[in-house]
């Protein structure tokens, strides 16, 4: 049983010894034990820090990608190293590395194939008030998309499942929290949570530029993920709804005409057909994004099995 635990940096020079020092070089229940980092075009000696505190394995990007491109670039770089298990964390210390069992326990007595690290939101000092109800509505809808019960979904302190990681696609590029939970639990993978302890700020956050910008990030992902994997009710209720009004003002157009006063009421002839128009074709775009959906699980499902060949561990 071989873990690795994996922390995206970009330019984290000066706080990356600090997360290293706290790593744990060995967890009850698994053998080996490596850690590896994903160089995201730092620009600083981040990667010197790295090794001279006693990182495995680098993963380097020419650029800066983001953070959800290096997650997935750590998630592929670990499978190839072999890793049974695969941990994420972030390099600026802000979970507490001894909690790393808690997160790997789940997996390995076979009971969850991802699961998420919990903060306890409302007792961390550096969030603001409105950041900690947008922390918790946010993971509410998350929940409610998603059909699982995380508390903390924008946590990235979490531990996966080989299984779990061959079938993990992210297409946002901004973060990969929001829509990594929600795709697990679409595609029905055991999703978890524990309750995990977190250490004393040490920068400012760079994924939360505003309360704003992270606002609309998070509701274009989740929109989006929703879009990607449940097209046919996303569309077919907006379709509905316009098909719905549309009748109703026809058929009030339809009692005004026959009652001998239709002239008085083009308007709303016109509102009525635009929206009848409206519904049909969100139905079709409805009907046609469903069966595009059917080919990218079928594509998901042959790049699972492909990955499962290509990385296939000797016995």
């Amino acid at each position: 049983m071989k873990l690795l635990i994996q922390i995206p940096c970009y330019n984290e020079a000066s706080t990356l010894a600090i997360t290293l020092a706290d790593l744990p070089r060995e967890i009850a229940g698994v053998e080996k034990v490596e850690w590896l980092i994903i160089n995201d075009g730092c620009t600083d000696n981040t990667v010197e820090v790295a090794i001279a505190n006693g990182v495995d394995h680098v993963v380097s990007f020419p650029r800066n990608r983001g953070l959800a491109k290096a997650f997935l670039a750590g998630i592929d770089a670990s499978l190839k190293l072999g890793a049974d298990v695969i941990v994420n964390t972030d390099a600026d210390n802000q979970y507490c590395a001894a909690d790393i069992q808690k997160l790997v326990d789940p997996i390995l007595a076979g009971k969850a194939e991802i699961v998420i690290g919990a903060r306890p939101i409302s007792e961390i000092e550096h969030f603001s008030p409105i950041k900690k109800v947008l922390q918790k509505f946010g993971s509410w809808i998350v929940r409610i998309t998603s059909n699982t019960n995380i508390p903390d979904a924008p946590s990235g302190f979490r531990a996966i499942s080989r299984n779990a990681a061959m079938q993990l696609h992210v297409f946002n590029q901004y973060t990969y929290t929001l829509e990594t939970i929600i795709q697990a639990g679409l595609k029905g993978m055991v999703t978890t949570s524990v309750p995990i302890r977190t250490n004393a700020d040490l920068r400012p956050s760079r994924l939360v530029k505003s309360i704003y910008s992270y606002v609309r990030r998070s509701v274009f992902t989740i929109l989006r993920i929703f879009m990607t994997y449940k097209p046919l009710r996303c569309f077919a209720i907006p379709g509905a709804l316009c098909f719905s009004l549309g009748l109703a003002i026809g058929l009030r157009f339809m009692y005004f005409y026959i009652s001998g006063d239709g002239s008085g009421h083009i308007q709303s002839l016109i509102l009525g057909a635009l929206l009848l128009g409206s519904g049909f074709f969100l139905g079709i775009t409805g009907l046609l994004a469903d069966l595009i959906s059917v080919n990218r699980k079928l594509l998901e499902d042959i790049d699972y099995r492909l990955k499962k060949i290509e990385l296939s561990k000797p016995e």
